[in-house]
């Protein structure tokens, strides 16, 4: 779900290394593998067709392992995938290196080798900053409103919080990205200052500003500063000024998801020495979630305070966290948490909650990659913390919460000759075990998210930091990577739909998840949840989710969709009251979106299987019966034929939507023509080397045609993959994945990504979202081509796209026990492929033919030849669309053959 304040108004590991690459924080071209091209021939297809795994050798300091042949049989291949698995090995992770120190620091790399020593910070007692004298006074321009902060007291954010001595105070403006603001100091009597030092918010920090001084008759300039980014800058004046009045006007801030703004703590009336904080910046190689552990072997007297900040990527690592829950809940932790070291030292573990009374306080739990420790305190907790001292640490770790993904626990893999696409696939896993995790009152997202139905229960959140809430949309994605990895927790997305279910509203709508009390209204999500039951039911068999949960799918579907439909039979945001309802994003559409239209055809058809399955023929018949009506108002109302591709939406400026075009064609709204169209639209209009964008034009709002949502993306691929386009879908795989895993933090899979590949929320981007792991069962049900099409794997396909892959192999976990696929393509009109299926279930192949004549052949009997239009008489063969399919294979191991016709 990509939720940000602006947008929303409601709003364990091994002793060594971590497993997987540590990635440098320094952007980069996106790695490509020497082998794209593969290692095929005719040795790779022989070899395949004996079960065997080709070998594929580590590109030259690429740092990852590729594939590589063992012995014969799929068996090889499971112990070689094995090598890209990034989750730790237990629920202890600690840190691989020492990024960087600052101040009076010495034994850090001890923190890497529990045991090895300590790492001990000192910071000697800081002069008292100068104050200025009583009876001086501040302005500015604006003040933001008052409002209620922790506890409920009153706080205030008007201009004399710049000079009044408490640098836990500051001065807001009122303004977002207007220019100037001005700040205005007037002292009683003339002051003799060298210069003035600026504490600032780091959310809130003047990038570009001038300082005036006021002589007496008019303000003359004392000092101009651009591009800074120090919370406390010190700017230095020409010469001793003697004036009684200081004017800072700011015509610059950092961008923050909210916008920009400015926030000043305090203006001092000198220039103060440079920041002399120790600080030590561990770094976890990857994105890590849990409770941050300290273990303090003594301290001075008088409780040293410690601060720690969390970040995702080294750009974002400030003396703040890149994001805190207490930032959303009102707690005044100024971004970082904090801890009181006594003289004794202590075993600490970070959790949410204050150390003494309402002082010292502490986030819990954290997603991110970076950790900042400082030596220092906020004024405000003062005295049960001190900023300055003597602290010795011997160890730090993450108490890591989510699922541990080892080898051992991996029920589907996935292996091929592309060494990229292997890394992304097991970067998608990890991803997304980040985010399945037990739903906590302390550590999910404090805007009225928490309820009794989900406390302790496994849930697949969306973020690993933020949002830490079940959204039913990032199930859409997430539940299928978890089904195709790790279906032994299931539960996860069982609990979460199940839990949504229940909180239906009396009219049908369904929330999107339990934030603000199961009141969000969005628009779109109420369609996923019907996808998302499905999905559920058709990757485990669970008849009694489906039957339990049955008569809110009725409800949803016959009841609220049909209260917001047009006379064309389109859905229609503004009717029914919901004029300011959202979507996914948040984005301001209204009227006849195709997104939504398409959304409602693939529920419909969902549901109408899921009826068939239960035996409820009527409820199923009627479905498919408006889907197809929908299916019909969508072409008739919402192509653009000029364009070649479906309008976002049939009234206001033209655009056309990744969301709505992708999935009008995996819904099957789209026919071969349209779908073809539509693609190369796309295709013109949306490329960019960090991926596809999600609009071909910025008509929504700026920069929306440099926006990339992977969570978008992956019905994209989808489609590509099933019109017989796998090199478009491999080369946007490329661009969008490969951007993300060759730049900080590497690994995991980005919340959205912005112009010029940045985080496009800044640092409140989540850089481990579950939403956007829509490579994986692109990977495994497209490219490899196993998937279900019955409830629990009852029958199932496999429809391989191998386009530029030379070789790809892995297994699918069903009820029964895996479905194990490997296939070789080594070239036009050749391809050997194996499966391995479980008992109880029934299949069918559909392999490419390259627009070749080829001889097609089951386990060495010919089953069908397309030069003679002949099929065999142990299988049904059809042609068709390119492909030849065979039905009516069964359990056990079954090897297909299609070659070149003689």
């Amino acid at each position: 779900m990509s939720t940000s304040p602006a947008e929303d108004p409601a709003l364990a590991g091994p002793t060594g290394p971590s497993v997987g690459p540590s990635v440098d924080p320094v952007p980069g071209p996106a790695r490509r593998s020497v082998l794209r091209a593969g290692v095929g021939g005719a040795a790779v297809a022989a070899g395949l067709a004996a079960g065997a795994v080709p070998a594929v050798a580590a590109p030259a300091g690429d740092g990852h392992a590729a594939a590589k042949s063992g012995p014969a049989g799929l068996a090889s291949a499971a112990g070689d995938w094995q090598r890209y698995v990034q989750g730790p090995g237990g629920r202890t992770v600690r840190p691989v290196r020492i990024l960087r120190t600052e101040g009076q620091v010495s034994g850090a790399d001890s923190l890497l080798r529990p045991g090895g020593g300590v790492a001990v910070l000192t910071r000697p007692k800081p002069a008292q900053p100068p104050a200025w004298p009583a009876g001086t006074t501040a302005a500015a321009s604006s003040s933001h409103a008052p409002n209620n902060g922790d506890n409920g007291q009153p706080r205030t954010y008007d201009a004399g919080n710049a000079v009044d001595g408490d640098p836990d105070t500051f001065w807001n403006d009122d303004t977002i990205a207007s220019y100037p603001d001005t700040l205005t100091v007037t002292v009683p009597a003339a002051l003799d200052l060298p210069g003035i030092t600026l504490l600032s918010n780091a959310d809130g920090v003047p990038t570009d500003f001038t300082v005036e001084t006021w002589d007496g008759s008019a303000w003359q300039s004392a000092a101009t500063v651009t591009g800074n980014t120090s919370t406390r800058r010190a700017v230095p004046f020409d010469r001793k000024v003697s004036t009684t009045g200081v004017r800072i006007t700011v015509t610059g801030d950092q961008d923050t998801p909210q916008g920009q703004f400015t926030r000043v703590n305090e203006v001092y009336p000198g220039v103060l020495a440079d920041d002399d904080v120790p600080r030590i910046v561990v770094d976890f190689g990857k994105v890590v979630v849990g409770y941050p552990h300290l273990r303090f072997q003594s301290a001075s007297a008088g409780s040293p305070g410690v601060r720690l900040a969390f970040s995702e990527t080294v750009e974002f690592l400030t003396e703040r966290s890149d994001f805190t829950r207490a930032d959303q809940s009102g707690v005044p932790s100024q971004g970082t948490d904090q801890y009181a070291v006594p003289a004794k030292g202590a075993d600490w573990q970070d959790a949410k909650g204050y150390l003494a009374g309402d002082q010292v306080y502490a986030d819990g739990l954290h997603g991110f990659r970076y950790l900042q420790i400082s030596l220092d305190a906020l004024a405000s907790d003062a005295p049960a913390a001190l900023p300055y001292g003597e602290v010795s640490v011997d160890a730090v770790w993450v108490d890591f919460t989510a699922y541990v993904g080892t080898p051992d626990s991996y029920r589907g893999w996935f292996l091929s000759s592309d060494d990229d696409l292997n890394r992304y696939w097991y970067g998608a896993a990890y991803t997304n075990e980040l985010v399945t995790d037990t739903f906590r009152s302390d550590d999910i997202d404090p805007r009225g998210a928490d309820t009794p139905t989900l406390d302790g229960k496994l849930v697949l959140h969306d973020g690993a930091k933020r949002d830490r809430d079940p959204y039913v949309g990032d199930l859409a994605v997430s539940a299928r990577t978890l089904y195709l990895t790790h279906d032994d927790a299931a539960a996860a997305a069982r609990d979460v739909l199940a839990d949504l279910a229940a909180h239906q509203r009396a009219d049908g709508w369904i929330p999107p998840a339990s934030i603000n009390g199961y009141t969000l209204p969005l628009f779109d999500y109420p369609l996923w949840w019907v996808t998302c039951s499905w999905d559920y039911v058709l990757y485990t068999g669970d008849r009694a989710y489906a039957t339990t949960w049955y008569p809110v799918l009725l409800k949803v579907l016959d009841g609220w969709y049909p209260s917001v439909t047009d006379s064309d039979g389109l859905l229609s945001k503004g009717l029914n009251g919901t004029d300011g309802y959202g979507d996914y994003a948040f984005l301001g559409r209204t009227g006849k979106i195709t997104y939504y239209n398409a959304n409602y055809v693939q529920a419909l058809t969902d549901a109408a299987a899921l009826a068939r399955w239960l035996g409820k023929g009527a409820d199923a018949d009627r479905w498919t019966a408006r889907a197809a009506q929908v299916a019909k108002a969508v072409n008739a109302s919402l192509w653009d034929a000029a364009a070649g591709a479906y309008l976002d939406s049939s009234t206001g400026a033209v655009r056309h939507a990744q969301d709505g075009n992708a999935i009008a064609i995996t819904a099957g709204v789209a026919d071969a023509g349209r779908a073809a169209s539509a693609l190369a639209h796309l295709d013109a209009t949306t490329v960019l080397p960090y991926g596809n964008a999600f609009m071909d034009n910025d008509t929504l709002f700026a920069g929306a045609s440099q926006r990339v949502y992977a969570f978008t993306s992956y019905p994209e691929l989808v489609a590509r993959f099933r019109t017989g386009r796998a090199d478009s879908a491999l080369d946007q795989i490329r661009r969008t994945y490969g951007w993300m895993d060759s730049h900080d933090p590497g690994t995991t899979n980005w919340e959205g990504i912005g112009p010029d590949g940045t985080p496009y929320e800044d640092a409140y981007t989540s850089m481990a979202h579950g939403w956007s792991t829509g490579v994986l069962p692109a990977l495994t049900n497209e490219l490899l081509g196993a998937r279900p099409t019955a409830p629990g794997f009852a029958t199932w396909e496999v429809v391989p796209s191998p386009g530029d892959v030379a070789w790809a192999a892995g297994q699918v976990p069903t009820p029964q026990g895996p479905l194990a696929v490997s296939w070789s393509h080594p070239s036009a009109g050749a391809l050997t492929l194996t499966v391995q299926a479980p008992r109880g279930t029934r299949g069918s192949v559909s392999v490419p033919d390259d627009g070749r004549r080829v001889e097609v052949a089951v386990n060495g009997r010919t089953a069908f030849t397309s030069r003679t239009g002949r099929t065999g008489r142990e299988f049904e063969a059809k042609a068709e669309g390119g492909r030849i399919t065979l039905s009516g294979l069964g359990a056990g191991r079954t090897t297909v053959t299609v070659r070149l016709a003689r």
